[in-house]
C-alpha cells in the first residue's frame, strides 16, 4: 500500500479532497528542487480536454518527430523520447510527482527540445504539474466528466482553462492556444491566451472542408487565410477530424509547412486502445477503444450504427468511485444506438458491481433494453467478453469492447490486477474459433 492510499484510510474523503492539492504543491517544489526544475529546459505543449486528448497528443508528437523536431510523449497510453516510445503502466494520466519529475529529467538527459504532455484537470486542481511552464496549449472538447471530483461543471471548466492561463503567464513561450471552435466552453479558453487560434468543422480559424469518412481513416482539406492543408489521418471517425485539426493548429503556430503538417499527420498509423481492431479470422468485426464518457459514447456509437450491417454488440461498464451521474447516461446512450448491451465491470474498486450495473441498466431501459432479451448483466469482464463474441454469428456483425483501451490494470475491491483487454480479446476469439 503506498502512502497515499495508507493516509486516505484516516481521513474523511472530503476533507483529503481539500487539502490533497496543498500536499501536491509541496511534493511538487520539493522534486522541482531535487530535480533542477527540468521542464523549464523543455517547450512543453499541453493537451487537455474531456475526449481525443492522447490521440491528439500522439498525432503533435508524430509531426513534430517528422519534421526533425527532438521530441518526447506523456500520455494515458504511452512516453517516451522521439520513437522510442514505452507503454504506460500506470492506471492514471498524470503520474504522481516524483515518478513524473524523474521522467521529465530522463527527456532532459535525452536532448528533448520539445514535450507533448497530456494533461488533466485533476493534475492541474491538485498542483501534480506546478513548475511546468506551458509553452503551448491545446483543447479538444469539453463535455461531462470527472464531476465526483470537481463538483461542478465549472469547477471542471476552471481547472481545464488554468493549463491555458498558466500558457499565458509563460513569457518565454508563445502565449498561445489551439481551441475548438466548435465547442460550446471556446470563450473561456480563447480569453485565457493572448493568441488563440481556433478549429474546427462548423466554425474557427482553421476550417475542415470536403470531409470524406471511411473505415481506413479520414480525409479533408484544412483551410487558413488561403492557405490549404490537405489532410490524410489514419484514424477514423469525425472526432478524428477533430483530432487532427488541433494538431495542424499546433503545428501552424510552431511554423511547420504545409508538406511538414500533412506527412506528419498522415504518418500515424495507430494508437493503442483507440478504435484497435481485433482479427483472429472470425467472421464478424471486433473493435477495442477506451470510450468512457457520454460524449464518446454518443460520438462513437452514432457514427458505427450507420456502418453496422449486422448485429451491434455494445459491451462497457462505468467506474467506481467516480462520477456516478454518467452511468444511466452511459446505458441510455448504448441503449439507443446498440442492439445488445453486454453490462460489466470496469474498474469498480471498492463499490459493489451490482450497484454500478443498475445504475446503467436504469439509462439502457429508458431506451427500451430488456434484461436477458437485449441486455446482459456479466460482472466478470473476461466472461462478458466470451459472451459478447458469442452472441456475434455473422460477418456484417460488430462487437465494440469499451472503457479499457490501453490500460494495464483492471482495479478491484483488493486492488490492482494485471489486465490487457487487447490480448484478452485475442484469447478469447482463438478459444470461440476451435
Amino acid at each position: 500500500m503506498n502512502f497515499r492510499k495508507f493516509v486516505k484510510m484516516f481521513i474523511p474523503r472530503e476533507l483529503f479532497k481539500k487539502v490533497e492539492p496543498y500536499g501536491h504543491l509541496l511534493e511538487a517544489v520539493l522534486f522541482n528542487i531535487l530535480y533542477g526544475f527540468p521542464a523549464r529546459k523543455l517547450k512543453v505543449i499541453g493537451v487537455t480536454g474531456t475526449n481525443g486528448k492522447t490521440t491528439t497528443t500522439f498525432l503533435i508528437h508524430r509531426m513534430l518527430h517528422e519534421a526533425g523536431f527532438k521530441v518526447g510523449l506523456n500520455t494515458t497510453v504511452a512516453y517516451g523520447a522521439g520513437l522510442d516510445i514505452k507503454s504506460q503502466m500506470e492506471h492514471m494520466t498524470s503520474l504522481p510527482v516524483p515518478k513524473f519529475m524523474k521522467r521529465l529529467k530522463e527527456l532532459n538527459k535525452a536532448g528533448i527540445e520539445y514535450l507533448v504532455l497530456e494533461t488533466t484537470s485533476q493534475a492541474m486542481a491538485q498542483n501534480r504539474v506546478w513548475g511546468v511552464k506551458y509553452y503551448l496549449s491545446a483543447m479538444t472538447n469539453l463535455t461531462h466528466e470527472h464531476l465526483d471530483y470537481h463538483g461542478t461543471f465549472e469547477n471542471y471548466r476552471s481547472a481545464k482553462v488554468k493549463m491555458f492561463e498558466w500558457t499565458n503567464n509563460n513569457t518565454k513561450g508563445l502565449r498561445a492556444g489551439v481551441i475548438n471552435a466548435d465547442d460550446e466552453n471556446t470563450k473561456y479558453f480563447s480569453d485565457a491566451v493572448a493568441h488563440p487560434l481556433t478549429y474546427g468543422v462548423k466554425a474557427g480559424d482553421i476550417k475542415a472542408k470536403d470531409v470524406k469518412l471511411s473505415s481506413d481513416g479520414v480525409n479533408y482539406t484544412a483551410s487558413l487565410k488561403g492557405v490549404d492543408y490537405k489532410i490524410k489521418c489514419n484514424l477514423s471517425g469525425m472526432f478524428n477530424v477533430y483530432n487532427s485539426l488541433a494538431a495542424v493548429g499546433v503545428g501552424v503556430l510552431l511554423g511547420l509547412n504545409s508538406n511538414q503538417i500533412e506527412q506528419g499527420i498522415a504518418a500515424l498509423e495507430s494508437v493503442e486502445g483507440r478504435m484497435t481492431k481485433i482479427d483472429e479470422g472470425q467472421k464478424f468485426s471486433v473493435i477495442v477503444d477506451f470510450a468512457h464518457t457520454p460524449d464518446s459514447f454518443e460520438k462513437l456509437l452514432s457514427e458505427l450504427r450507420p456502418v453496422v450491417g449486422g448485429k451491434f454488440i455494445v459491451m462497457f461498464g462505468s467506474a467506481g468511485r467516480r462520477d456516478e451521474a454518467k452511468r444511466a447516461i452511459q446505458g441510455e446512450i448504448a441503449g439507443k444506438y446498440a442492439d445488445i448491451v453486454v453490462l460489466t465491470e470496469e474498474d469498480d474498486r471498492d463499490i459493489d458491481g451490482n450497484e454500478i450495473l443498475s445504475q446503467i441498466v436504469e439509462g439502457a431501459e429508458k431506451s427500451g433494453k430488456q434484461k436477458d432479451k437485449d441486455m446482459f448483466l456479466i460482472l466478470d469482464r473476461t466472461k462478458a467478453i466470451k459472451y459478447s463474441f458469442q452472441l456475434a454469428k455473422d460477418k456484417d456483425d460488430l462487437v465494440l469492447l469499451l472503457g479499457k483501451g490501453h490500460e494495464k490494470t483492471i482495479e478491484r475491491a483488493d486492488g490492482e490486477h494485471p489486465w490487457n483487454e487487447i490480448e484478452v480479446s485475442h484469447e478469447q476469439l482463438k478459444k470461440l474459433l476451435k
